[in-house]
């Protein structure tokens, strides 16, 4: 048979119950839309935690008390209660390292935040003035902290913007901001400055900070001379392995440890924490796609039964092909090729139906999504080969049939 004739003749046999062909087909676009949107999903959201993450600054190492559980990752054994790193660890690093360009010390905690009738919960961050360089923060109106402010225990803050919104409405400007006092933890602090806009959920929001000297944090908060962290940027990205094995080595021998694994302390590659959150994210991805899937082989197995419930009915014309000369491979032929057609069309519709799905979720801004022309080849390539897959065995079926016995079939 001739490809035009199998085309045609594929068509009028499709065709022919439009309503059992429709939602045949409306099985495989369920199944490749929703591998598409999970996908997209997945995707949108790896990206998402990656320029989040990278958001933070870049060439990045963070020096936290403790010992890492897993490397690269954040968990930390005695983590937020372990006392370990001191200012002058942290200057012995920015002198001694020839890598490192800016060194910023962190003393964090989350407190109670008031002004007038408004208060928040909210992260505060005691640092120094070269915060802003370590990790990509830009100020929208006022000052950051500055060296005098360290050296002098001045009580000032730079807040963010959701802080802003918290404490002095939803139509504060920043300009009536500065110069404000507002309380920390019972303590009165004047306000220098506010942050552009960063964004970011929960805990990660980077707009919901305020940011103060350290050595207020010392003083007034934690009381005693310890940090929560000590971040650093090294100027080349080829130089982080080599960076972090001198800062490992500078403060084992501050720490006077010998032995590196009794470390009281983590070193923190940032590409590290970036592999190792992004191949969690992939892994999700790979696993919404597979709950998706299973919605692929349902529809597969429609087409399976919408082949086998058509030979049945068209078993007269089957007999009649053969009686005429019809080849077995033509019979097989014949039916292979609808249920590739059925397939593929799904296919191309779940696909255009996918992709209006995920950009409308991102455009609602419901959530990040990212459609890939790998994941949209893959999902016109699974269709296909499940039309093969499902519509062998009843093609099969069909090319066996017996002639003689086919037109007597009732």
């Amino acid at each position: 048979m001739k490809i035009i004739d199998i085309l045609e003749e594929t068509f009028l046999a499709l065709l022919s119950n439009k309503a059992r062909t429709g939602l045949t087909i409306l099985g495989i676009v369920i199944g490749i839309s929703s591998v598409i949107v999970m996908v997209s999903v997945g995707q949108g959201a790896t990206l998402s935690i990656q320029a989040s993450i990278e958001s933070t600054g870049s060439n990045l190492l963070m020096i936290t008390p403790g010992v890492a559980r897993n490397i690269g990752y954040s968990a930390r054994s005695a983590g937020g209660t372990a006392q370990s790193l001191t200012i002058d660890d942290a200057d012995a690093i920015a002198n001694e390292v020839s890598s490192v360009i800016y060194m910023t010390p962190q003393v964090t905690g989350r407190y109670q935040v008031v002004y007038k009738g408004n208060n928040t919960n909210t992260s505060v961050i005691g640092t120094g003035d070269t915060y802003p360089f370590v990790r990509n923060l830009s100020i929208d109106k006022g000052n950051f902290i500055t060296t005098q402010d360290v050296e002098n225990t001045t009580k000032v803050a730079v807040i963010g913007p959701t802080v802003v919104i918290d404490l002095f409405g939803p139509d504060a400007v920043a300009d009536d901001v500065i110069g404000q006092t507002i309380k920390i933890n019972k303590i009165e602090f004047k306000v220098i400055g506010v942050t552009k806009t960063k964004g970011g959920t929960g805990f990660q929001n980077q707009d919901d900070r305020i940011y103060i000297p350290y050595t207020v944090s010392q003083r007034y908060f934690s009381g005693n001379k310890y940090l929560s962290e000590i971040d650093l940027q090294i100027s080349s990205s080829d130089l982080m392995t080599s960076a972090q094995n001198e800062v490992t080595s500078l403060l084992l021998a501050r720490h006077n440890i010998a032995d590196s694994t009794s470390a009281d302390f983590t070193v923190q590659n940032q590409s590290d924490i970036l592999s190792s959150i992004s191949s969690v994210s992939q892994t999700l991805t790979i696993l919404l796609g597979a709950i998706a899937g299973i919605s692929l082989l349902v529809g597969g197995i429609g087409i399976m039964n919408m082949m086998l419930t058509t030979i049945t009915e068209r078993t007269r014309e089957i007999g009649l092909r053969k009686a005429i000369g019809a080849k077995a491979k033509d019979i097989t032929t014949q039916f292979l090729t609808e249920a590739v057609v059925l397939t593929f069309s799904g296919g191309v519709v779940g696909v255009f139906l996918g992709w209006i799905i995920s950009w409308g979720i991102k455009y609602f801004n419901l959530y990040q999504t990212q459609v890939s022309f790998f994941s949209v080849l893959l999902a016109v390539a699974v269709s296909a080969a499940i039309g093969i897959i499902f519509g062998y065995y009843p093609a099969k079926r069909a090319a066996k049939l017996n002639p003689i016995e086919a037109l007597r079939y009732e």
